[in-house]
């Protein structure tokens, strides 16, 4: 098993090792963290991810590609020529296209989830309909060879997702086991629908700028 999972400077860092966290512990799998070049990435959370590989030396024909998201970082990113050619040619070529959180964007920027269903974080979710997905809501959403995780930490979910459709649901509830995996959250808050008024207001205030 072959994945490619892209960095860029201001992503999410949890974005990617969620399912790096599970999609490593498959057999037989090989992992490239992919920029531009191999120097180190600063991420959004001030630790830097350091590249294995750059586009140039990245595998031709990955079974996955991956794209991870952010805030403004990723939007802007959209607008790079050279990230957009990098996930288009893997993304033609590559059995499974995949994101966690804006990460979508990037996909669908890149013209890869065109008339696919697909999900992102809950806050970017009407940004999708403009790439030519269809906006759908769920910790991770897998339509033919696409598969998309909601938010930040939908990234485990998706990643065991993922193995259960590539390696079987026994591979999956192990890798699970080993992880220790079983969400118990101190606040039932991790959804607009779940969070007091009052929180989700300030939370969407804070990414009022995130366009800008």
């Amino acid at each position: 098993m072959k994945i490619a999972m892209l960095v860029y400077p201001g992503m999410t860092p949890l974005d990617l090792l969620g399912p790096l966290q599970t999609w490593s512990q498959m057999p037989d799998t090989e992992i490239q963290i992919v920029w531009k070049n191999t120097d180190p990435v600063m991420t959004d959370a001030g630790m830097d991810v350091v590249p294995t590989h750059s586009f140039a030396d990245a595998f031709e024909n990955p079974d996955i590609i991956f794209a991870p998201g952010g805030r403004k970082p990723t939007i802007d990113l959209t607008q790079d020529a050279d990230t957009m050619a990098f996930l288009k040619s893997r993304g033609e070529n590559a059995k499974w296209v995949t994101s966690v959180c804006t990460g979508a964007l990037l996909l669908g920027a890149a013209g890869l989830l065109d008339g696919y269903k697909a999900t992102t974080h809950w806050a970017a979710i009407p940004f999708l309909e403009g790439f030519g997905a269809i906006p759908t809501e769920g910790r991770y959403v897998i339509d033919r060879n696409r598969a998309t995780g909601g938010g930040v930490t939908a990234g485990i979910d998706f990643g065991l997702a993922m193995v259960a459709e590539i390696a079987g649901k026994e591979t999956a509830q192990m890798i699970q086991l080993a992880m220790e995996y079983s969400p118990q959250p101190p606040f039932k808050s991790g959804t607009p629908s779940e969070a007091p008024p009052e929180i989700l207001q300030k939370v969407l205030d804070g990414y009022a700028n995130v366009t800008a």
